[in-house]
């Protein structure tokens, strides 16, 4: 269990996560399969081990871990275009007759209905971490959409669920670009390989480096006429490397060697001790790297009442 994406929430009150009480919660909104006439469901599912005495919590430690499951039935909007116009032409044919906006939309919502039973049906999956201590909820996700989805149905789950996504008091724009200039990060970081530089100004350019080198001349000339590292590749001493962007996204999140094949010698041959032996050394590192990100980014911004 590797966070593959990494979007940070921060509680914004004192909540006491007990395993048992969120367990029986979550039950009440558990995984489902779409029926035959819905577009989508989305629920709670166990996030290690399979079948139902699998628990919907993983407790390691002082964190936990949980998975949501959502299914989608995958209805191409060109099958409704056309089947749409078909039937509207023959209307229009044999009753010699307009078909107007009203029944037009009428009629598409029958075809809809028609073709929903015979959909693909598309599934994905989202994990959240949560560390009460440090008040923190991690979402492996690069999709804030996705992110809210199973925020919003933990907080329906739960009855409330303070939680606000965290932010720095500097742009990280302005430190990434700052960064970039200097050729140095702040202490513990190292600038990688993949960076993304955008004009200020309205239509402006972006420009997109992969596996180059980011000290080059060509690099500071583009920062000299003005433009900022909106995105830059980044390691953290010899444990992990990643991704940041200017909204603080975590992308591509990887885990050094060293850190896995700790956590396989940690699990040994069973493989949900090896799941669990990888989650609690992620959660470890992360609780020590996320704030040393965040310092490194200014500090963290903390708005006024909470």
């Amino acid at each position: 269990m590797w966070f593959r994406n990494l979007l940070v929430y921060r509680l914004t009150q004192d909540i006491p996560f007990d395993a048992e009480a969120l367990e029986t919660a979550l039950a009440s909104k558990p995984a489902r399969p779409c029926a035959s006439q819905e577009l989508t469901t989305y629920g709670f599912t166990a996030p290690f081990g399979k079948g139902g005495d699998a628990p919907l919590v993983h407790v390691s430690g002082d964190f936990l871990l949980i998975g949501a499951r959502k299914e989608e039935r995958i209805l191409p909007g060109s099958v409704v275009r056309d089947a749409l116009k078909e039937k509207v032409d023959e209307i229009e044919n044999t009753q010699m007759r307009k078909v107007y906006k009203k029944e037009r939309d009428q009629i598409k919502d029958e075809i809809v209905q028609a073709f929903l039973p015979r959909a693909f049906i598309r599934k994905s999956g989202t994990f959240a971490a949560i560390a009460p201590k440090q008040g923190l909820i991690l979402v492996d996700s690069a999709s804030a959409k996705k992110a809210e989805d199973l925020l919003s149905t933990l907080r329906e789950a739960i009855g409330s669920l303070p939680v606000r996504p965290l932010s720095v008091k500097i742009a990280p724009t302005a430190t990434l670009t700052d960064w970039l200039k200097t050729q140095k990060a702040a202490e513990g970081f190292y600038v990688l390989d993949e960076c993304e530089l955008r004009d200020t100004h309205e239509d402006g350019g972006v420009v997109r480096c992969k596996r180059q080198d980011l000290t080059s001349e060509e690099i500071q000339l583009h920062l000299s006429t003005g433009k900022q590292v909106t995105q830059l590749s980044l390691a953290w001493q010899d444990k992990l490397s990643f991704v940041l962007d200017d909204k603080l996204t975590i992308k591509r999140l990887r885990f050094e060697d060293v850190l896995q094949e700790q956590a396989e010698q940690d699990g040994g041959d069973d493989a949900l001790a090896q799941q669990d032996a990888s989650f609690i050394l992620m959660m470890m590192t992360l609780v020590e790297f996320l704030p040393e990100l965040f310092t490194a980014l200014g500090g963290e911004e903390i708005p006024q009442g909470i």
